[in-house]
């Protein structure tokens, strides 16, 4: 009895255990199957390359990878086709174009407005601190507003 419930309680886990396992002609076609799941991004996970990814939609994609393998198709139209369906998501290394120039060069813009900040803002400070020394009174106010604050005392 304690045999079949420690079977019922590993039963789910030996369901999730499943590996896929595909025979290739030579073991050339084997590594590019194995870098182009490596290269290609899951669609439905977060930061999964299709090798990692035990999702369904990874598993379908591995096994269309296989297929357009072994019809003879080269890596750059198999990267075509699943781009053409998934869009650039799906590259770990998305193509620059007018699409991902922010992705590509963001950073380095993010990187260069914090340097003019950097190296503008002890300035700005300077300049706001020594504002606030300053009179912004002339002589005569000044002279006018001692003789008034003077004459407030005396009465």
């Amino acid at each position: 009895m304690k045999k079949l419930l420690i079977l019922l309680c590993l039963l789910p886990v030996l369901s999730q255990a499943a590996i896929d396992t595909y025979e290739f002609k030579d073991d050339a076609t084997r590594e590019r199957f194995h870098t182009l799941v490596f290269e290609l991004r899951c669609p439905k996970c977060q930061n999964q390359n299709l090798a990692d990814s035990n999702s369904p939609i990874a598993s379908d994609l591995r096994r269309e990878i296989h297929r357009m393998l072994e019809e003879g198709n080269n890596d750059a139209e198999i990267i075509d086709f699943m781009v053409a369906r998934y869009g650039d998501f799906v590259l770990y290394r998305p193509p620059v174009n007018h699409l991902t120039y922010v992705l590509w060069y963001g950073p380095f813009g993010l990187l260069l407005v914090g340097i003019v900040v950097l190296l503008l803002l002890p300035k700005l400070l300077r300049k706001r601190s020594q504002d606030k020394d300053e009179s912004h009174l002339s002589s005569n106010e000044a002279d006018r507003l001692n003789k008034l604050l003077e004459q407030e005392k005396d009465q």
